[in-house]
């Protein structure tokens, strides 16, 4: 049996706005997804992690346009020192928001990423985090997206669980994948760290 990994001390959470888990919009089993990542919150708080929970500002017209009922974030935020909200605009949660700053500035050498959509936003601030030199901890139950149209010619439909394992797959042998949430574990100080991050601009 593969053992947990060691625990993190920050938790990302990308873009659990009521677009994406509430209504006709929402995931596939979006109330599996609604469930880990407020257990991860939850656990994360009780720890002392860092909680960064990352809105995406949609373009005009969008469902997660700014400011409608869609952009609102699912989870409640307990604003404070260790739990804030970063706003964005691109699939990257590091692209213009601050966020490596944030995580340097705290130490923070591993992080847990949780929220939608698997194949874009997660993958891409995972990616991000990977090229950083951060340790990531990816928790299969914990992130989702929706399933893929069939294309004539191309492919039939594909579903969104086949299409949240390829995304997680397409990050290579350096991510920790779980398949667990509940096996992810926090601490308020830097445990299981490799090395120290990878300066690399905003």
């Amino acid at each position: 049996m593969t053992p947990p990994p060691a625990p993190v001390a920050a938790l990302l959470v990308v873009d659990v706005q009521s677009a994406f888990v509430v209504g006709q919009g929402a995931v596939p089993d979006a109330a599996r997804l609604e469930e880990r990542t407020a257990d991860l919150i939850a656990r994360a708080r009780a720890a002392g992690a860092l909680v960064v929970h990352l809105q995406n500002d949609g373009r005009p017209g969008a469902a997660d346009e700014p400011h409608t009922p869609g952009w609102e974030l699912h989870h409640p935020v307990e604003a404070g020192p260790t739990e804030l909200v970063l706003r964005k605009t691109r699939d990257d949660g590091f692209a213009g928001t601050g966020l490596g700053d944030l995580l340097e500035e705290r130490g923070v050498r591993a992080v847990a990423v949780c929220g939608v959509m698997s194949e874009m936003c997660v993958q891409a601030t995972a990616r991000t985090a990977l090229a950083r030199g951060y340790r990531v901890v990816l928790p299969h139950d914990a992130h989702a997206t929706q399933d893929v149209p069939a294309a004539a010619g191309i492919s039939g439909r594909i579903p969104a669980r086949a299409v949240s394992r390829v995304a997680a797959w397409a990050l290579g042998g350096e991510a920790d994948i779980t398949s667990r949430s509940a096996d992810v574990s926090f601490t308020s100080g830097e445990a299981g760290g490799r090395g120290e991050p990878t300066p690399v601009p905003s």
